[in-house]
C-alpha cells in the first residue's frame, strides 16, 4: 500500500509505528484466526472422538494446524474469492479447509469442519483470542517498558524536592522522583485488573444453546466439551449467550485500557508543564526544527503527540464497550463491522507509548530552576511552622501565620526567620523551625 495515499494515520504516517497489529487486527490476521479455531474444533472433535473420526489419522493433526500456522497471503486472498461467491466471510473459510481436505486426501472428514456451529462461534472465539496475544505480546510489554522507564526516573529523583503546585499555586514541596512513582503505582495497580478480566468467547452453537449438537450426538456433554475446547485456546467460555458473545467482558478490558490511558493523558500533560516552567530541559536531536518560525523553541512535541492518540483511542473504546454488549434479541449483525475496529485504538495507543518513550528519553532535569522555585516561595514552610505551634499549643497558630503570609510583602528566608524570633516558645522549638527549608520539607512516601 503507498503510504502517502493512507486515509487513516495509523496506515499512513504512522504505520511503521504499529505494523506489528497487522498480525492481529488486520483482515488476513482475523481470517487466520478463524482458521485456526476451525482446525482447533476440527481436532478437538477427534479427541472425543465422534464415532465418524474415530479412524482418522491424527498424524494428520500437524498438517492440518500447519494450515494456520504457515498462513500466508496467497491463501487470505482465496478465501476472500471465495466470499465473493458465498457472500458469508466465515463460510468461505470452511469452504477454504474442505479445499485443504481434499488436497490432503481427506474429503471423507470434510462435513466435521465447522460442525454443528454458527459464524459467531468463530468470529466471538477468534477476535477475543486475537485481542488476548496482542495483549500479551505487544501491549502489556509497552506498557511495562513506559512504566519501568517512570520508575527508573522515580528513583533517580527521589531526594530532588520540587515545589508542588496544588491548584496552580505554590505548595508544600514534594520530591520530583515521588511524583514520578505516582503515575507508576497508578499504572501498576490498573494493569492489575488486567488478570482480573477473563477473555471470553462464545461457543454454543447457532442461539448458544447446542442445539444441533445435541440433536446429532446426544450423548456427549457438550457444555464440558465446549468448556475445554475454549480454555484449550487461553480462554473462557460464555456459559449462557445468545448467537453471539455478550461482550462484557470484553467491554471492561475497553474500560480498563481508557483509565489507562487518562492516567497517561495525565501524565503528559504534567511533563508538559514542568518542560514548561523549565523544570526539564530537552535534548536536541540535530537537523530537528521546533517551530517554523521560531528558531530557539523546542517543542514538548512528544507528549502532545501521545495525548492526541490518547485521546482519540479512549474515544473510540468508549463506543466499542458501550455499543458491544447491546444487540437486538438474540443476534443483530452491528457487532460484526464495530469489532473489525477494535485494532484502531490499540494503535492509536502503540503511537502514544512511543512518543512517550521518545519524549522521556529526551528529558534533562533542570535542578537549578527547581531550585530557584522553591527559593523564590518560603511562604510554604508556613504550614510546617504552623503545624508545630500548634502541637505545643500555641494561641491561634494558623492565623498567626495567615498573617505572616497572605500580605503584599514577599515572604522570604529571612523574613521566617524574623517571625521565628518573635515566637514566644522555647529555644528549642524555635531550632526546629530554624532547621525547615522548602528543600527539606518533603515530607515521607512509602518506600517498597
Amino acid at each position: 500500500m503507498e503510504i502517502l495515499n493512507a486515509i487513516s494515520p495509523i496506515d499512513g504516517r504512522y504505520r511503521n509505528k504499529v505494523e506489528v497489529l497487522e498480525n492481529y487486527f488486520s483482515e488476513k490476521a482475523l481470517i487466520n484466526y478463524r482458521v485456526k479455531v476451525e482446525i482447533e474444533y476440527f481436532i478437538a472433535l477427534c479427541n472425543i472422538p465422534l464415532d465418524a473420526l474415530k479412524d482418522f489419522n491424527n498424524d494428520n493433526f500437524e498438517k492440518l494446524r500447519n494450515i494456520y500456522l504457515n498462513f500466508t497471503i496467497e491463501n487470505a486472498q482465496r478465501i476472500k474469492d471465495i466470499e465473493k461467491i458465498t457472500n458469508h466471510d466465515v463460510k468461505a473459510v470452511e469452504y477454504f479447509i474442505k479445499e485443504k481436505f481434499d488436497e490432503m486426501g481427506i474429503s471423507a472428514y470434510k462435513e466435521y469442519i465447522h460442525f454443528g456451529l454458527t459464524s459467531q462461534d468463530i468470529n466471538n472465539t477468534s477476535v477475543p483470542l486475537s485481542i488476548k496475544d496482542c495483549n500479551e505480546n505487544v501491549l502489556l510489554p509497552q506498557l511495562n517498558e513506559i512504566i519501568d522507564s517512570i520508575n527508573e526516573m522515580a528513583v533517580d529523583w527521589i531526594k530532588v524536592p520540587m515545589l508542588a503546585h496544588t491548584h496552580g499555586q505554590p505548595a508544600s514541596p514534594t520530591s520530583l522522583g515521588k511524583e514520578f512513582k505516582v503515575f507508576a503505582y497508578r499504572l501498576e495497580q490498573q494493569l492489575a485488573y488486567f488478570a482480573m478480566i477473563p477473555m471470553n468467547a462464545k461457543f454454543g452453537g447457532a442461539t448458544g444453546n447446542y442445539n444441533a449438537h445435541s440433536v446429532a450426538f446426544p450423548q456427549i456433554d457438550w457444555i464440558s466439551f465446549g468448556d475445554d475446547f475454549v480454555s484449550s485456546l487461553g480462554l473462557e467460555r460464555s456459559l449462557y449467550t445468545t448467537q453471539i458473545e455478550n461482550y462484557d467482558n470484553m467491554a471492561a478490558y475497553f474500560d480498563n485500557l481508557r483509565r489507562i490511558n487518562t492516567i497517561l493523558v495525565d501524565f503528559c500533560r504534567d511533563i508538559w508543564q514542568y518542560i514548561s516552567m523549565e523544570y526539564f530541559k530537552q535534548k536536541i536531536k540535530e537537523g530537528e526544527v521546533g517551530s517554523s518560525a521560531m528558531p530557539h523553541k523546542v517543542n514538548p512535541i512528544d507528549f502532545e503527540n501521545a495525548e492526541g492518540n490518547l485521546g482519540m483511542a479512549n474515544a473510540i473504546l468508549t463506543y466499542l464497550s458501550t455499543k458491544l454488549p447491546i444487540s437486538r434479541m438474540q443476534r443483530d449483525l452491528t457487532d460484526s463491522t464495530v469489532s473489525r475496529n477494535i485494532g484502531v485504538p490499540i494503535a492509536h495507543i502503540m503511537i502514544a507509548l512511543a512518543s512517550i518513550k521518545k519524549g522521556l528519553n529526551k528529558l534533562i532535569l533542570n535542578e537549578s530552576k527547581i531550585n530557584e522555585d522553591l527559593e523564590n516561595n518560603w511562604a510554604v514552610v508556613a504550614e510546617a511552622l504552623q503545624t508545630i505551634l500548634r502541637s505545643i499549643n500555641y494561641p491561634n497558630p494558623y492565623e498567626t501565620l495567615k498573617a505572616l503570609t497572605r500580605t503584599n510583602t514577599r515572604v522570604t528566608k529571612e523574613s521566617i526567620a524574623q517571625f521565628i524570633e518573635t515566637l514566644n516558645v522555647d529555644e528549642s522549638i524555635k531550632e526546629r523551625m530554624r532547621k525547615i527549608t522548602p528543600q527539606n520539607y518533603i515530607g515521607i512516601y512509602p518506600q517498597q
